[in-house]
């Protein structure tokens, strides 16, 4: 059971001067950590025991004791080298480091994704998914591309949905939608204005909303009903949307192949029926 420091430090940016001065502190003496009270947490880290049951529960914790548990299997982890750190890219290496890197990174946050994904939300989004009359996609940018990609797969099981590249159009659409449809926004950030907009308007028409976004608080995530988070350490080079690509990705297929399971041999007709639509077309 890991994912503590993980936690904290995807919330960093997120909590306020006291629980800050608690998360830093662990992420700097993680083994330390391990063997103090929460009060001599609290003296070491010039916090509060209240803030620091108060971090807890920010990361989605029962309390301190679960924190601790978490944070030993981690320190575990890392020394025997199975949690890698973030490899930031060079401008003169060779494309073997390239390759290396863009690779570890990748694997880097689809595993971190995993253990920040609740699988609760998971279970929830899904049965929202398979219900829905009709799904909305909505992302700007990179996050297109990843919404793009759900409409693509979704409509190969018959389900109704959207994702259109216009904000103009992702808003009229949005304003359109009604009880028993479902909006979903895709934004790593969570302060994309178009995203928030068209997600906003679509829970005011009373489509149920999700969103796929970084752990932590964020605007996306405080408008929706569910909220799914990824994992990638966007910074430098990698902020042009590399691995928090791939965690969206990552996310779709979850929500996409749970769905499709749902009604296991409706679904495999339905793919079978359009691939061999498509391979009859342009054979």
């Amino acid at each position: 059971m890991n994912g503590g420091l993980l936690r904290l430090r995807e919330a960093l940016s997120t909590i306020n001067p006291a629980e800050r001065n608690a998360a830093t502190f662990i992420l700097e003496n993680p083994e330390q950590v391990c063997t103090l009270s929460v009060k001599e947490l609290a003296d070491k880290s010039n916090s509060s025991q209240a803030a620091i049951i108060r971090l807890c529960k920010k990361i989605g914790l029962d309390g301190y004791k679960e924190l601790k548990l978490r944070i030993a299997g981690d320190v575990t982890s890392i020394s025997s080298n199975s949690q890698e750190a973030y490899h930031e890219f060079k401008y003169n290496a060779d494309i073997p480091t390239f390759m290396k890197t863009i690779t570890e990174n990748n694997i880097k946050s689809l595993r971190d994704t995993l253990e920040l994904l609740d699988k609760e939300e998971v279970s929830k989004a899904v049965e929202l998914l398979h219900k829905a009359h009709r799904i909305d996609f909505y992302g700007v940018a990179a996050s297109q591309l990843i919404a793009q990609d759900a409409q693509q797969k979704f409509m190969r099981i018959n389900k109704l949905c959207t994702a259109y590249s216009d904000s103009h159009l992702q808003l009229t659409s949005a304003t359109t939608m009604t009880k028993g449809d479902v909006a979903v926004g895709i934004s790593y950030s969570g302060e994309t204005t178009q995203t928030i907009e068209a997600l906003r308007e679509a829970q005011k028409a009373g489509a149920a909303t999700i969103a796929i976004t970084k752990y932590g608080n964020n605007t996306l995530k405080e408008l929706s009903d569910i909220s799914l988070s990824i994992s990638s350490m966007e910074s430098s080079i990698r902020s042009a949307a590399t691995s928090s690509r791939i965690s969206q990705l990552n996310v779709i297929d979850i929500l996409f192949t749970a769905v499709a399971a749902i009604d296991f041999e409706q679904s495999v007709e339905y793919l079978k029926k359009s691939r061999e639509t498509i391979n009859k077309t342009y054979r």
